[in-house]
């Protein structure tokens, strides 16, 4: 078919494919509890984490007024449409943010989505607001919500709630005060190269620590960028070294704002460069070679457990008991749970994932080996992952910075006027090159003009 993505491939702009892809396939991939695993969890009950340690006076966040209007349960019934229980996902992504409810067979029964502001206070440089991505979700959870009860179902028929997040975006808090001490730092932003020169001179090389974390040093990983913040933001240095700060990636920061708790999941920490991927566990001797103060790292747990109870959202109680990394949580969306089974997902990036099952697979080839995910006590899986870092973010480009187009379907529509690209290609290394280059001083480049 006209719109199958290696007929894209082979027509003009090829960077198309990667927009068709963002609308077609993403959309559902974000399901972060695999259905049959959902009944088992419920029907053997929950697994509560204990109680945080450590000086964590969590503050409830102040709410608009209409979520105390909004009522947790319909007066009225209508015929069920769809199979009880239902579970639910925050799906926080890099350019925007979802809340989607799920019936018992899988169906969407609502949605709500809002776009995030994209900064960029340099060349290179990409930051979010974390406040604003918390209040996205705020959002994102009440309106959908206020459809569900229009439905005629009630938000107590919601029975867990699970996370998939955007990876390696960086995030430092105040441990007293419960905000941000600087914009989140995301996981495409370039302004770490020198850091990771340094580290690389220092220890040995790119992959000086690749057989603890399966990650080469790159500006890519949540190590470097909290260096970066303890070396250059004054209030961060100074909170951390009295212990009142505190890091964490968007789950981690997402469920510390939902349920008070600083913890995050197997699928997250492994994309920091500072946990071992054999004990599941912080690696106290990369974290000293980053300068990364112990004290700043939450705990690490399961992808699939109970990390707390919402506290003031519309779906106050309900548990949050599921958390993956993005392209992790499509990994499992598309039940790819066999040895060998991969998965290819476009998004703001692109990422190819394939399964190795329990054995922690180390590349010779520039490809990454990560924890796939962890469900409760069973053992962790793994996989080798290539990381494209620039996708459906290409297709924005065309639109927002050159301004090509109006919409990004219209992509479509030009990559399909003509037969081939007569050998023109975009290169959109605006953060460098990922897999298996890893190359961050690489730049994007149009190649292959004529005259014709």
């Amino acid at each position: 078919p006209r719109n199958h993505p290696m007929h894209i491939l082979k027509s003009a702009l090829p960077l198309a494919i990667c927009a068709l892809s963002l609308f077609e396939i993403t959309c559902t991939t974000a399901f972060t509890l695999p259905i049959p695993l959902l009944r088992q969890r419920l029907s053997n009950g929950p697994r509560f984490l204990q109680p945080a340690t450590g000086r964590n006076t969590f503050r409830p966040r102040q709410l608009p007024p209409s979520w105390s209007t909004l009522k947790t349960n319909a007066a009225k019934k209508a015929q069920p449409e769809f199979e009880l229980p239902f579970v639910a996902s925050i799906d926080e992504g890099t350019q925007s943010c979802r809340f989607l409810v799920f019936d018992k067979s899988g169906k969407i029964v609502v949605s709500h989505q809002k776009q995030k502001k994209q900064y960029y206070p340099q060349a290179g440089w990409c930051e979010h607001d974390p406040n604003e991505i918390i209040d996205n979700v705020d959002e994102c959870i009440m309106q959908a919500c206020e459809d569900l009860l229009q439905l005629g179902y009630a938000t107590s028929d919601i029975a867990s709630v699970g996370i998939a997040n955007q990876r390696e975006t960086t995030v430092v808090w105040d441990r007293i005060t419960g905000e941000p001490l600087h914009n989140a730092i995301v996981w495409l932003d370039t302004r770490t190269s020198s850091i990771c020169d340094e580290l690389s001179a220092v220890h040995g090389g790119r992959d000086a620590f690749k057989d603890k974390c399966g990650l080469p040093i790159s500006t890519y990983f949540s190590g470097v960028k909290v260096k970066w913040l303890l070396d250059n933001v004054d209030d961060v240095r100074e909170k951390a070294a009295k212990g009142e700060a505190m890091f964490g990636t968007v789950d981690s920061w997402l469920i510390y704002k939902l349920t008070g708790r600083h913890v995050t999941d197997v699928t997250n920490a492994a994309r920091t460069m500072m946990m071992d991927l054999e004990t599941l566990q912080w690696d106290e001797e990369v974290c000293a070679a980053l300068g990364v103060p112990m004290s700043m790292l939450p705990e690490i747990r399961s992808s699939s457990e109970v990390y707390g109870k919402l506290k003031e959202t519309a779906v106050k109680g309900v548990p949050i008991a599921s958390c993956l990394g993005d392209q992790q949580a499509a990994l499992v969306g598309h039940g790819a749970f066999n040895k060998g089974d991969a998965k290819n997902t476009y998004g703001t990036g692109a990422f190819m994932l394939l399964n190795t099952d329990t054995e922690c697979v180390r590349s010779p080839s520039g490809l990454l080996t990560t924890v796939a995910y962890k469900f409760g006590d069973d053992d962790a899986k793994y996989v080798l992952e290539g990381s494209v870092a620039i996708a459906g973010a290409g297709i924005a480009w065309l639109k927002d910075n050159l301004k090509l187009i109006d919409d990004v379907k219209e992509s479509t529509t030009l990559a399909e006027s003509v037969d081939d690209t007569c050998g023109v290609y975009l290169v959109p290394a605006f953060s460098g090159l990922f897999a298996p280059h890893w190359r961050e001083d690489a730049r994007g480049g149009i190649v292959g003009l004529t005259q014709y």
